[in-house]
């Protein structure tokens, strides 16, 4: 690990303060957009949270600087939750093809007549 002067960290936790506001502020305009499908809106909300998660652990968490193992773990689990994350949009959006429609009863149908 080396050391850093307190200018050098100053600038860089300023730029990632910066990226970050920038990122919410991106989120919040996508979060009223409609990119066609449930699943690609969640994609995309993911990714920049994903983003968001990253330079925090990276920088904050000071996981840029320490030993690459920590980093290693860090990624695994970061793809790991991408496959699972994967696994439950295709099985969500596959559910109104695999379950038919339900049929509703009339209620005139349902009750017999006095």
């Amino acid at each position: 690990m080396e050391a850093h002067s307190y200018s050098h960290a100053r600038k860089t936790y300023s730029l990632v303060l910066a990226a970050l506001m920038a990122l919410t502020v991106i989120t919040v305009a996508v979060s009223g957009i409609h990119f066609g499908s449930p699943a690609i809106n969640v994609v995309v909300a993911l990714t920049i949270a994903s983003v968001k998660a990253t330079l925090v652990a990276l920088f904050f968490m000071h996981l840029l600087y320490d030993k690459r193992i920590n980093a290693i773990i860090f990624v695994t689990g970061a793809l790991m939750l991408g496959i699972f994350l994967i696994f439950i949009l295709l099985d969500v959006e596959t559910r109104d093809a695999v379950r038919p429609p339900t049929r509703s009863v009339p209620p005139a149908a349902a009750a017999p007549a006095p």
